[in-house]
């Protein structure tokens, strides 16, 4: 199609590949929503459940640690199950992205969107 044009060939080839990693890209955002991973916390007793991006989803809490002297135990297993939950979906994230520029043939920790 750009035969002959030298740089300009090149040029287009260039455009079309940042037009496929934009699109791959947009794809990718979309789709951590939907991935989900689950953080732990006082060995399972507090899970939280994040989605890739981070947004928490729920909180599955065990009944037997409803014990009211236990509260600031419980907050702080809260709290850490939420981070933790945090953590996986960061984690997470940066695989899908790794994927994504390894597919685009990229270079290994390239950071996107530019």
């Amino acid at each position: 199609m750009f035969k002959g044009l030298g740089a300009m060939g090149d040029m287009a080839k260039m455009m079309k590949a940042a037009k496929e990693m934009q699109e791959k890209y947009t794809q990718m955002q979309g789709d951590m929503d939907s991935i989900l991973v689950v953080g732990e916390a006082g060995a399972g007793l507090v899970k939280a459940t994040c989605t890739a991006q981070g947004n928490l989803k729920s909180l599955d809490i065990d009944p037997s640690i409803f014990v009211p002297s236990e509260k600031e135990v419980v907050e702080d297993l809260i709290v850490a199950a939420v981070k933790d939950a945090q953590q996986k979906a960061a984690d997470r994230a940066a695989e899908e992205m790794g994927k994504l520029t390894e597919s685009l043939g990229l270079p290994a920790g390239m950071k996107m969107p530019f």
